[in-house]
This record gives C-alpha cells, sequence and structure tokens, in this order.
C-alpha cells in the first residue's frame, strides 16, 4: 500500500469523525477487540428479538437515521454514562443498522492506527439462496492486505449468540460477501438473479437496489459513508425502483462496478472525482424505511 492510500484510510472522514478524544481513552488496539467493542455498543434494530428484548417504537424508527459516529456516540453515553470500554445490555445499545456497526468499527480502527474503509454489498450467510443488503469493515493488514470484518456477526460472551457461521465472522471469506460492484456484474451477466439481492425483511428487492449500492460502495471507498437508503444520481432509482437506469447511466454503473471490484486506490478516487452523478452531492435523497422520502443537507464536504 502506497503512502497516499494509507494515509487516506487512515484519516476520518466527516461521518466517521468520533469527535471528542477522551471518550476514547483506553480502547483496544486491535482489529478484533475492537470489533467485540462495536458488539458491545450497538444493536442492530432488527435483531432485538434474539437477544430476547423489544425495542421501543421510538427508538426503532429514529436512532438507524443517526448519521456520524460522534452522534452515534452520544446516544450510546445517554443510553450508558459508564466508559465505552464498559460492558453494556442490548437495550442500552445504539439501535442501528449493519452500517452503523461497520462504520463504528471503521472509526475506531483509523483512529487507533489502521487503515480501514467500509463496503457496501450482500451478505449470503443470513438466508439461504439469498443475498442480504449488508454493510462489513474493511482494513489494511500489514501481511494479507485487505480484510473484510464483520462486527455484528461477532458473538458476545456475556449472551448467547443469535447467529450461527460457518466462518470467523473477524475474516470474512470473499464469496459470503459480496460487493455491489460484483453482484452487479452478476445479474447483468445472467449468473445470478436481481430478485435474490435486496432486503428480506422489507420485501424489497431486485436490480435497482443493486444498482443503489454500486455507487454506495464506491462512495465509501473514497470516504462517503451515506445511509444505506440515500441515493443520488446514477444511483437514485427511486422508490421501489420506478426510475429506469438509460444507456448512459448503465456505462457509468458498469465503470463504477468494475471500479469498486478492483478497488484500485487511484481509480476510485478519480473515477468518483471526475463523475459528478456519481459524486455524493451536498443533498440526497433518503428513502427512509419507515418514514418516508425526504431531502437532506449532509454535513461537511463529501468529494474530499
Amino acid at each position: 500500500m502506497l503512502p497516499a492510500e494509507r494515509d487516506f484510510y487512515l484519516t476520518q472522514s466527516v461521518h466517521s469523525d468520533p469527535g471528542t478524544a477522551d471518550r476514547l481513552a483506553e480502547l483496544p488496539g486491535g482489529p478484533d477487540e475492537l470489533a467485540l467493542l462495536v458488539r458491545h455498543l450497538l444493536i442492530h434494530r432488527e435483531e432485538a428479538g434474539r437477544f430476547g428484548c423489544a425495542l421501543p417504537e421510538s427508538r426503532y424508527r429514529s436512532e438507524a437515521e443517526t448519521r456520524y459516529i460522534d452522534d452515534i456516540l452520544d446516544i450510546v453515553l445517554r443510553l450508558d454514562k459508564a466508559p465505552l470500554t464498559a460492558p453494556r445490555r442490548p437495550l442500552d445499545r445504539f439501535a442501528g443498522t449493519c452500517r452503523d456497526f461497520a462504520l463504528l468499527h471503521c472509526a475506531l480502527l483509523r483512529h487507533t492506527g489502521t487503515p480501514a474503509r467500509i463496503r457496501c454489498g450482500y451478505a449470503t450467510y443470513f438466508a439461504e439462496g439469498f443475498h442480504d443488503d449488508h454493510w462489513v469493515t474493511e482494513y489494511a493488514h500489514p501481511e494479507r492486505g485487505w480484510i473484510l470484518s464483520d462486527p455484528q456477526m461477532v458473538p458476545d460472551v456475556r449472551i448467547e449468540s443469535p447467529y450461527e457461521l460457518d466462518f470467523d465472522p473477524l475474516d470474512v471469506p470473499r464469496d459470503r460477501f459480496i460487493v455491489a460492484g460484483e453482484s452487479w456484474r452478476r445479474c447483468r451477466e445472467g449468473e445470478a438473479d436481481p430478485k435474490t439481492f435486496g432486503v428480506s425483511v422489507l420485501g424489497l428487492m431486485g436490480m435497482w437496489m443493486v444498482r443503489a449500492n454500486v455507487v454506495r460502495d464506491l462512495a465509501a471507498l473514497n470516504r462517503a459513508e451515506v445511509l444505506p437508503w440515500d441515493a443520488w444520481g446514477v444511483g437514485d432509482a427511486g422508490r421501489d425502483g420506478e426510475h429506469e437506469a438509460g444507456d448512459e447511466a448503465l456505462a457509468v454503473l458498469d465503470e463504477a462496478a468494475r471500479a469498486t471490484v478492483t478497488a484500485d486506490f487511484d481509480e476510485v478516487r478519480a473515477l468518483y472525482r471526475d463523475t459528478p452523478s456519481l459524486r455524493v452531492p451536498e443533498t440526497v435523497t433518503s428513502y427512509q424505511s419507515y418514514d418516508g422520502e425526504c431531502d437532506v443537507r449532509l454535513r461537511g464536504p463529501q468529494d474530499q
């Protein structure tokens, strides 16, 4: 890894910046230990029942709309004022989505000196034969290169794990998490059925969702770590995919997909910088899961 790439992924984004350093005191330094810490700070809003508890409706709807890690940590500490390294009950954890697990892990890795980014794609380990919309962390190992880690799936030693995996979630095989660009290629070339890609719990699936994730993954590789339902440019298929992509947009999406699969640093930076329909704008359309569509003005620059 060249110095420019290392420095880029060591630097916090406007989304991953954890805020004041005093609350990050005494953090563990290793990627695996940090993933377990994230598991102890967050709960996925759809998994509370797996832990034998129920989220209040207000929290279920609102917390996952939190975009920035400093705000997420504010909520964590409001729920339980103990240091971030202290144990927390499931209901005393921030109720977010897989993106929040990945981004908090990424933020802590950057803070402790490990280059990291998050990836948008599809997991094959939630339901057999289905590719679930999912986000994971990708960090730079000094000997092995980029490694995928899924902090949401890390077993909690104090609570019986709600998941059964046949692999180490701290070292996710590339055929168990498929980045959005590869998913797009497989669907475009007829190797995979687009109807097996999506959010099963919401009944949302199809090529229009893969299309949006290609653009979100390219943005994430450029440290613009948006929410899973934010859309803009060629990635914006509207609600339920009513806006089809024309030939020009498809060509741009094909190029973005190829670039995100190889994840060549110079290429993903140049493509993002030079293609307005791929860059995250100041205002995005947010297709919120439960509270409807709205326009959101983002904090800070998104074309870093």
